[in-house]
């Protein structure tokens, strides 16, 4: 195994209850419980005491079949606002459309933003391209309805963590190859991004942190089957297999250092400068995979939302 960096010591007190709902571990036969331990709870729980309203609207889907979005506003806002379309985490085989959405409820909240996050359908009953395309489909759809949605059509972004964060990266690229919704932004929180697993941080975490070597193998291998790792993955799946990144909206990355998706995200940042496209790059010293969802009340998760609320707004404003 790879030699691999601390975790930062706030944060490693943290892993003994995160490890309660979410091993580090976790192989196919897991995914059952997985989909139980990290349902998101009821939303008018997490909704309590905020000013955000969420309505659920039935959409087509890829290949016409209907899944379910859910708009989240602000109620106190008038006029257009900005618009993001979010990509929930679940290395592609578990999560639901709230999974993981404190800081989006937070966007709403301070930055008005207009929210659209899908249901999308899930590996390995539903391989790629379902995930992704579910997701285009709603984002054309948020793009299609935006006077109605009270959405900026110039203010569109796609965001995720984690698989999320993959799928928002394939969302842009295919919003660019066919011309679709025109795009302000891709945020992408620790993103899903290469399937090969051949990165010395993909092999430097075994049995240990969140999300490890065999939990991403188990999430690769439910969307991909047998393509996994094998030269006929489409970027649009696996965005680090992209060879042209030009022409992509900007992008805000941000990843652990003590996580394997630690050196795609650092390889993909590099692939989007050489490309000319702005991209703003964080690898916090020590954390571990998505610790701003499982540890926010830290110093490190405290400073990650500080500075990709300000990368939003700086986007964002006029």
């Amino acid at each position: 195994m790879a030699a691999r960096p601390r975790f930062d010591p706030e944060l490693r007190a943290g892993l003994a209850v995160v490890g309660g709902v979410f091993p580090p571990t976790i192989t196919p036969e897991l995914i059952p419980f997985m989909r139980r331990s990290y349902a998101s709870p009821p939303l008018e729980e997490s909704l309590a005491g905020r000013s955000v309203v969420s309505e659920d609207v039935t959409v087509e889907g890829h290949g016409g079949t209907p899944i379910t979005v859910s708009v989240l506003r602000d109620p106190r806002r008038s006029g257009p606002r900005p618009g993001v379309l979010y990509a929930h985490s679940g290395g592609m085989v578990f999560g639901d459309r709230f999974s993981g959405l404190d800081m989006v409820f937070d966007w709403v909240e301070r930055l008005g933003l207009v929210v659209v996050t899908p249901e999308y359908r899930l590996a390995p009953e539903h391989p790629d391209p379902v995930p992704r395309e579910d997701c285009y489909a709603a984002l054309v759809w948020m793009a299609q309805q935006a006077e109605q949605l009270g959405v900026r059509p110039d203010r569109l972004v796609v965001g995720g963590a984690s698989a999320g964060g993959g799928l928002a990266a394939g969302l842009a690229l295919a919003a660019r190859d066919r011309g679709g919704p025109a795009l302000v932004g891709q945020l992408l929180d620790c993103p899903m991004l290469d399937d090969r697993g051949l990165t010395p941080s993909t092999r430097a975490f075994d049995g240990v942190g969140v999300w490890d070597r065999t939990s991403n193998e188990t999430g690769w291998r439910a969307l991909l089957g047998d393509a996994v790792g094998g030269p006929d993955v489409p970027p649009l799946a696996a965005p680090a297999r992209a060879s042209d990144l030009r022409g992509l909206p900007p992008a805000f990355l941000s990843v652990g250092e003590a996580e394997i998706f630690r050196d795609e995200a650092v390889a993909y940042a590099s692939g989007l400068w050489a490309a000319g496209v702005d991209a703003e790059l964080h690898v916090w010293p020590g954390g571990f995979h998505a610790f701003d969802i499982f540890a926010p009340h830290t110093a490190l998760a405290r400073s990650l939302v500080a500075v990709r609320t300000a990368w939003l707004e700086r986007l964002l404003e006029d």
